[in-house]
């Protein structure tokens, strides 16, 4: 079977990582004799640098009528002096908007092979981590009402001030709460709840839709925990954590350190999802700007995206699953990547890595 899938290399690193996917991707097509087809398109700062906006009309309409898409990273230095409606992050904001991606679900989890390389102490780190953060990715502060309003240079002082807007409709929690009722279904049968109930409105409206939902599915434990909490309970207590449901600002924070208590925040892959079968799946890093071009990316979150869209999107669960163990198999053999090297490991580049996941894809039975 065909599957076109639009990739978006974007900025830094990205072009590297995405190229050890396409390996992947490649390996899987000819071992379960698949036909994926690639498109390359434009956003972030290469969209800039060649069109003058971040996300361009054809890059849209590309991903739209793709069945999934590939994107490696955007960002660097290079634009931080662009308004932010003109930032390569725009491009980021705007894809899921258009591709009407809410969803954003992001697993945390610490593979045997890379537990020396966990930060939180050995009696924590045995316990065992695997999260998995849904994540409302189209509402709330980052999409809310936004202004800069100059008042420099009057007689009595600098008054220039700024706002974002943090906004939920009970529709948008709704359909977020529905995707991680889904999830934890198939999991622990628990949802950690992750709001500010304390202080915001939205938090209040967040948590009351989240327990309403509740009822449609009545095996589901709900826990409400406050974000600041939250935050310190991953470090203390990571294994009491199944299934978290948060909104974007939130959810953009705690996955981010998830992904370091796991060890390497270049290993962690991301789906972001809506109500059909497209997805947009990409590795939860930046785009690394320092080490671009210098063979030293890790492609292993890039990779295991791929695997992630082989099976949410594309229904390939047996695919999906070899892609895990070829990744596992490679790091099982201290092989590692410069973000994750040990002590008697096997230091290789972005290009070998792939490369060597690829072949293991190949010859496994």
């Amino acid at each position: 079977m065909e599957y076109k899938i639009a990739v978006i290399d974007g900025d830094g690193i990205g072009p590297e990582v995405c190229a050890a996917a396409l390996q992947v991707f490649d390996a899987v097509g000819k071992k379960y004799r698949h036909d994926f087809r690639f498109e390359h398109v434009l956003m972030g700062g290469a969209a800039i640098d060649k069109t003058g906006v971040p996300l361009p009309k054809t890059t849209v309409d590309i991903c739209k009528k793709s069945n999934s898409v590939l994107l490696g990273a955007v960002g660097g230095p290079k634009w931080d002096g662009l308004p932010g409606h003109l930032r390569p992050e725009a491009g980021l904001l705007g894809i899921r908007k258009a591709l009407n991606l809410y969803a954003n679900i992001r697993p945390a989890v610490l593979l045997n092979a890379l537990k020396k390389t966990c930060p939180l102490r050995a009696d924590i780190r045995d316990n065992g981590i695997n999260i998995i953060v849904v994540r409302e990715l189209t509402g709330g502060i980052y999409f809310g009402k936004r202004k800069t309003v100059d008042k420099s240079g009057g007689a009595d002082g600098d008054k220039t001030y700024a706002y974002d807007t943090e906004k939920y409709s009970v529709d948008e929690i709704k359909r977020i709460a529905v995707k991680a009722y889904e999830i934890a279904s198939k999991r622990q049968k628990k949802i950690i709840s992750v709001d500010k109930a304390n202080v915001l409105d939205s938090s209040r409206l967040w948590r009351k839709t989240v327990h309403e939902l509740n009822a449609e599915y009545p095996d589901i434990e709900v826990v409400d925990m406050l974000v600041d909490n939250a935050a310190m309970q991953l470090v203390k207590n990571p294994s009491q954590f199944d299934v978290v449901l948060t909104s974007n600002m939130f959810g953009d924070i705690l996955s981010d350190e998830a992904a370091m208590i796991t060890g390497s925040i270049g290993i962690l892959a991301s789906a972001s999802l809506g109500g059909g079968n497209l997805g947009l799946y990409e590795p939860i890093h930046g785009s690394a700007p320092d080490i671009a071009g210098q063979d030293k990316a890790n492609p292993v979150a890039t990779i295991l995206s791929a695997a992630m869209m082989l099976g949410m999107s594309f229904g390939l669960d047996r695919e999906s699953a070899a892609v895990e163990a070829a990744v596992n198999s490679v790091l099982e053999k201290n092989i590692r990547t410069a973000d994750i090297k040990e002590a008697g490991s096997t230091v290789v580049g972005c290009k070998e890595m792939g490369t060597l996941i690829a072949e293991e894809i190949l010859k496994a039975h």
